[in-house]
C-alpha cells in the first residue's frame, strides 16, 4: 500500500495538474456514485459518466487554475489573505462551479432548456455551499493543510449533493 501512496505523491509532485483533474474527476464521480448508491436505485452509469464529463472538462481544470491564481493574486496564510481569499472565492467561483455544473449536465442530458436547472436550483445550491465551503477552503487555505481523509471526505461529499440535487432527490445538505 505505501508503495503505491509514495508513486502517486512523486506523480502529484511532477505533474500536479493532471494529477488533480484525475483525482478530482475520480471523487466527484465517486460522489455521484454513492449519491445513487443511497437513492437506492440501480446504478446509473450513464449519469456518473456525464457527472465525470462536466468534472474533467470544466470542474477539474477551473478549480485547479482558479485556486492558483487565487493565491498569486491573494498571497499569505495570515487571517486577512485567508478571510480574501474566502470572499473572493465565494463570489466568483461559487457562482461560476454552480452555473458550470448544472448548464454542463443538462447539456449531457440533452434538455430542451439547458438553463431550466440552473434557474430552479442555482440560489439553493449556492446559498448552501456558502453554508459549507467557506469551512473546507478556509482549511485549505490555512498554513495546516488538511489530511487525506479530510480532503478526500470533503470532495465527495459535495458531488453528493449536487448530484442529489440534479435528480431532486431528499439527502440533505452536505
Amino acid at each position: 500500500m505505501a508503495s503505491w501512496w509514495r508513486a502517486l505523491v512523486r506523480a502529484a509532485q511532477r505533474h500536479p495538474w493532471p494529477t488533480n483533474v484525475v483525482l478530482y474527476t475520480t471523487l466527484f464521480s465517486a460522489g455521484d456514485a454513492l449519491q445513487q448508491r443511497l437513492r437506492g436505485g440501480p446504478a446509473d452509469w450513464r449519469q456518473t459518466g456525464r457527472v465525470a464529463t462536466v468534472a474533467v472538462t470544466f470542474h477539474a481544470n477551473f478549480n485547479y487554475v482558479w485556486l492558483y491564481l487565487l493565491e498569486r493574486a491573494l498571497p499569505g496564510r495570515t487571517p486577512r489573505a485567508i478571510l480574501a481569499k474566502l470572499v473572493c472565492d465565494q463570489a466568483v467561483r461559487g457562482p461560476v462551479a454552480v452555473s458550470a455544473f448544472y448548464t454542463g449536465m443538462s447539456i449531457l442530458q440533452r434538455k430542451d432548456d439547458i438553463f431550466g436547472d440552473l434557474k430552479k436550483k442555482f440560489w439553493n445550491t449556492y446559498l448552501t455551499g456558502l453554508m459549507y465551503w467557506p469551512f473546507v477552503q478556509g482549511r485549505s487555505f490555512c498554513p495546516m493543510q488538511m489530511d487525506a481523509i479530510t480532503l478526500i471526505t470533503n470532495a465527495i461529499k459535495w458531488p453528493v449533493w449536487g448530484c442529489k440535487e440534479i435528480n431532486n432527490m431528499a439527502l440533505g445538505p452536505p
